[in-house]
């Protein structure tokens, strides 16, 4: 989705909640859509530039009440917010166990038809799926030590 389009939409769906569109909003959502990956409010803070940190934590609460944010759950202490995915596109995430950063990754159709497979099944067992969430955990690049030669 282009910028424009982004913001028109989260416009709209703010409207729906009877909330208006403020420049703080719209600067909290150019944070998240620059930073291109699931992050924590003190990076948010450092991207949104002169916000103060009170004002980027109540904007995050409203934002994800209104469903343009949404949590991502980490391995870490730090919670993480991203834009939904209906407004970016679906997705999955790659955890690293070490430093708890969450970044995004697109995966195979083949993947995507299994996963859809196994929730499937699990409907059989009376659940109305609504969605799925597959995040994989490892060390990643930054944390990994590699051996010397």
């Amino acid at each position: 989705m282009q910028a424009e389009q982004l913001h028109e939409a989260i416009e709209r769906r703010l409207a729906l909640t009877g909330q208006r569109y403020t420049s703080t909003r719209r600067q909290v959502v150019d944070a998240m859509a620059t930073l291109g990956h699931p992050a924590t409010t003190p990076e948010i803070v450092a991207r949104a530039g002169s916000i103060p940190q009170s004002s980027v934590y109540r904007t995050i609460a409203l934002l994800i009440d209104a469903a343009v944010l949404v949590k991502v759950p980490g391995h870490d202490v730090h919670g993480r917010v991203e834009l939904a995915e209906d407004l970016t596109g679906h997705h999955h995430h790659l955890v690293c166990s070490t430093c708890g950063a969450v970044n995004d990754i697109a995966v195979t159709a083949r993947l995507e038809h299994a996963l859809a497979e196994a929730a499937a099944a699990v409907a059989e067992l009376g659940y109305d799926v609504t969605g799925h969430r597959f995040d994989l955990i490892g060390v990643c690049p930054n944390c990994r030590v590699e051996p010397q030669a």
